[in-house]
């Protein structure tokens, strides 16, 4: 657990110090960024990989059942998921905070039509890698590579002009603690919750 808070925060100061200059926000580091999302960051790969994301989890989750490590794993991914969801129509909804593309003042809290505050695509990939993170990434270092992917979206989303510095870090935090909970279940709420004949798993049929 260590290990993956020094990996997390390492990443949070990476992908912040890397598109932020001195600003407001919460932070002190929310500003315009100058450049278009395009390219790699274009918003059609950014649409893309959070969709993979979550027909991939919840795939994954389908076709595995609850009964193996993996199973379990994807099952706590869609836990992850959906608390981390919660969280993000709370805090976007109560907070009200108008995006970049909306305001050139990052201090524009609670303001109508306002949904900067937090990032949810940035919130749905943490909530879904960090349960792999958490299970993994003691047997197989490499499992760390998955924050990757929250980074990058972290990146696309300012870059995109549709969030602020702070609001893609407080979803990758929002995200990673959603999953952190979601881990140290015992069983997932969702297998709890839904018919066996769901959670068994497609794979034991065929």
């Amino acid at each position: 657990m260590r290990n993956l808070a020094r990996i997390v925060l390492c990443l949070l100061v990476s992908a912040a110090s890397g598109f932020a200059l001195a600003g407001g926000g919460p932070l002190g580091i929310d500003s315009e960024v100058s450049g278009n999302a395009t390219g790699i960051f274009s918003r059609g790969n950014q649409k893309a990989l959070h969709d993979i994301v979550i027909v991939g989890t919840l795939g994954g989750a389908l076709w595995e059942g609850s009964d193996t490590r993996l199973g379990r794993t994807f099952w706590q991914s869609t836990d992850s998921m959906l608390l981390g969801q919660v969280g993000y129509a709370v805090l976007n909804n109560s907070l009200r905070r108008l995006r970049p593309d909306q305001t050139t003042d990052p201090n524009q809290w609670f303001k109508s039509g306002g949904h900067s505050f937090p990032s949810g695509e940035v919130t749905t990939i943490a909530s879904a890698v960090t349960p792999f993170v958490f299970e993994y990434a003691g047997d197989h270092p490499a499992v760390y590579a998955l924050e990757l992917l929250p980074a990058y979206d972290a990146v696309a989303r300012v870059k995109s002009h549709a969030h602020w510095q702070s609001d893609v870090l407080a979803g990758w935090a929002l995200g990673t603690g959603a999953g952190w909970y979601a881990h140290h279940r015992e069983q997932p709420f969702t297998v709890t919750v839904l018919p066996k004949a769901v959670t068994v798993g497609w794979r034991t049929r065929f």
